[in-house]
């Protein structure tokens, strides 16, 4: 069995009271000195042989005057308490409700967060209030052990309101830091998730750009040759639309495992992806470039073995980039030359052709129109993994690529 919970009707109403008390803290303190100094000019009206009339009753108004400016100049209401507490010696004005003004801004003054000095001020002064107040009006009929007694009693409520408004100055300034200690957290977490989204969104545009501009440069050259073939050799034409079909569908695979990537509902079905190339695909992709037109002289030298995943990609990338240069801007009756080295401490890439090469514009400063990215995304890549990259003209014609990519990453 299961019970309603139980519901305030007036809860809304309070609520509102309590945000309204907050807004408005100098009303608030208005109307306690108000009380206060009703009942100090109560007292000071009734009380039997009392002293002044006209000067106790300024004396305790201005004690409800540093009730009602407590939180506005805490400082200057602490003065103020100092100079009437010493008139009220002078003038022989017993203890009475307005003192309890004393209490007030010592506790406001501990927990205002001011100059030093006011706290200790008020500490000082509390703590001597009840011995002056001793001195000034002492217990008749009493031992002195007895007036000790009553003297040091007398002083615990002034420093406990200073210890009261110190701890709660102390959380303040506690909560204050968590608050702003939170806030930087969250700003560093959102700076790094940016920087994180820029890395991801440079690494996937490499991976495209790599895809598409070695892939479809392939589909077009095929497509160039199977048009000039079509008479007179249909079996030629017939095998470069062949390439053409294979070279599409592998670039395709490969952009919807990119797209993948960056989807947030549900994913392609596991058989739509392949596996990201490495070094044991390089000759697939140099048979490939060979199957294009391009004559392509491709050795390994020393032991070949499993390589870290990183190191396997940005070599792969890094011949098919080479590669599509070579045949865009190679020129005709190019060759190039490909060389995989293993050693100890690192793999060794070196992609050169015979061709007439590039510009010097298009492999400095991003490309002669700011958008030759190929080298770019080279650099940016064999950066990743603490490779070192060359990449210029030959000096005998034609240009040369080589790069030296060590087993581990850099720190």
């Amino acid at each position: 069995m299961t019970h309603a919970p139980i519901r305030f009707p007036y809860a809304g109403y309070v609520q509102r009271l309590y945000d309204f008390l907050r807004r408005h803290p100098t009303g608030v303190d208005s109307f306690w000195a108000v009380m206060l100094s009703g009942f100090s000019v109560l007292w000071v009206a009734t009380v039997p042989k009392g002293p002044d009339g006209p000067a106790a009753a300024a004396v305790v108004l201005l004690f409800g005057l540093v009730v009602a400016l407590r939180r506005r100049v805490p400082e200057t209401m602490l003065l103020l308490a100092v100079a009437l507490g010493l008139v009220q010696l002078l003038v022989d004005l017993p203890p009475n409700p307005a003192d309890f003004a004393m209490l007030v801004i010592i506790y406001s003054v501990a927990a205002h967060d001011g100059p030093r000095w006011a706290s200790r001020l008020a500490l000082v002064g509390g703590a001597c209030a009840a011995t002056l107040s001793q001195l000034r009006w002492p217990v008749e009929d009493v031992a002195p052990a007895g007036q000790v007694f009553f003297t040091t009693v007398m002083s615990v409520p002034f420093v406990l309101a200073w210890v009261l408004g110190d701890s709660m100055r102390t959380r303040r300034a506690y909560l204050a830091q968590l608050e702003e200690r939170a806030d930087r957290l969250e700003r560093e977490r959102e700076a790094q998730a940016k920087v994180a989204v820029a890395a991801e969104r440079a690494r996937i545009a490499r991976e495209l750009h790599d895809v598409v501009a070695h892939n479809v440069s392939v589909m077009v050259v095929q497509a160039d040759g199977a048009a000039y073939v079509m008479d007179s050799s249909p079996d030629q034409a017939r095998q470069a639309l062949e390439t053409i079909s294979s070279t599409g569908r592998q670039a395709l695979a490969e952009m919807r495992r990119l797209l993948g990537i960056l989807r947030t509902g549900e994913p392609e079905e596991a058989g739509e992806y392949v596996p990201q190339p490495d070094v044991q695909q390089i000759e697939d992709l140099v048979e490939q470039v060979r199957t294009s037109g391009l004559p392509v002289d491709f050795k390994v030298e020393g032991t070949a073995r499993r390589l870290p995943s990183g190191v396997e990609l940005t070599a792969y990338r890094i011949v098919q980039e080479a590669l599509t240069n070579t045949r865009k801007h190679g020129g005709p009756d190019v060759g190039a030359c490909v060389r995989l080295t293993y050693f100890d401490d690192g793999l060794g890439l070196l992609v050169e052709d015979d061709g007439r090469g590039a510009a010097h514009e298009m492999y400095v400063d991003g490309g002669a129109d700011g958008r030759g990215h190929g080298l770019i995304g080279m650099r940016e890549r064999v950066g990743m993994v603490g490779g070192t990259l060359d990449a210029g003209p030959r000096p005998g014609g034609g240009f040369r690529i080589s790069a030296l990519l060590p087993l581990k990453p850099a720190h």
